[in-house]
């Protein structure tokens, strides 16, 4: 995929045409990706490249709280020396401002078709629980199977909690472990009590069924959404 630098916007020479023309070839590879249902890591991405531009355009600082593992200290310090080398120059900065601008409202119209597929699968998942749920909830297993259901993938999840300005947030890890064909024989619990059998450390984990009707890339869409949605799902319960 076509990737664009944090500060690709004020790089090199600034001129609205040579950055316009650099901006339509990122977001036609993201389009293309969106137009074959596939979100990740593409939405992820164009997002984080709208949110540096909309900071710079207020002055204001790098979201680095909203992006931590991609933003380190030297990034920010080299948006804000950026910042205060253009600041002076009145003709420059309006170009640049002409190039912020042109770009937002592109980023935004194609963060918008990436939304609108996102909120049409989230809909479309179905999570329920498979057994009895322990009291440790943020460690265990997720099904996710798609389309006519018996292919089933199962996955192992840990949930991690970190603080930020007060605030907590959850995070999960997850790890592929195998695929089973879902059968009226061999059902989610006939899966669930063959995960035990095999992980003597986990004899009672939590175990969640995913579901969707939806025939969409599972690694680059699927996948991620189910996730985020389980984490959002254990919340709740907990």
């Amino acid at each position: 995929m076509k990737t664009l630098s944090e500060t690709w916007f004020a790089d090199g020479y600034i001129d609205f045409e040579l950055k316009k023309y650099t901006l339509l070839a990122y977001l036609q590879e993201i389009n293309k990706c969106f137009d074959q249902k596939k979100l990740y890591p593409q939405l992820a991405d164009i997002i984080f490249h709208y949110n540096n531009l909309v900071a710079f355009r207020e002055n204001k600082k790098y979201l680095q709280e909203q992006f931590p593992k991609k933003l380190s200290g030297i990034q920010i310090e080299k948006l804000q020396v950026l910042y205060e080398q253009l600041i002076g120059d009145d003709e420059l900065m309006q170009e640049l401002e002409e190039i912020i601008n042109y770009s937002a409202d592109e980023m935004k119209n194609a963060i918008s078709n990436g939304t609108e597929i996102y909120e049409f699968v989230e809909e479309k998942l179905v999570i329920f629980p498979v057994g009895i749920i322990p009291l440790d909830i943020n460690e265990g297993y997720f099904f996710l199977s798609e389309g006519g259901y018996s292919d089933t993938r199962v996955y192992r999840y840990r949930l991690s909690f970190f603080e930020r300005h007060d605030e907590k947030y959850r995070s999960i890890r997850t790890e592929y472990i195998d695929r089973w064909q879902r059968s009226l024989v061999n059902t989610y619990e006939n899966i669930k009590a063959e995960l035990i059998r095999g992980k003597a450390k986990m004899p009672n984990p939590a175990v969640y069924s995913i579901e969707t009707d939806l025939k969409f890339p599972v690694d680059e869409t699927l996948l991620p959404i189910a996730k985020r949605s389980l984490v959002r799902y254990i919340s709740k319960a907990a």
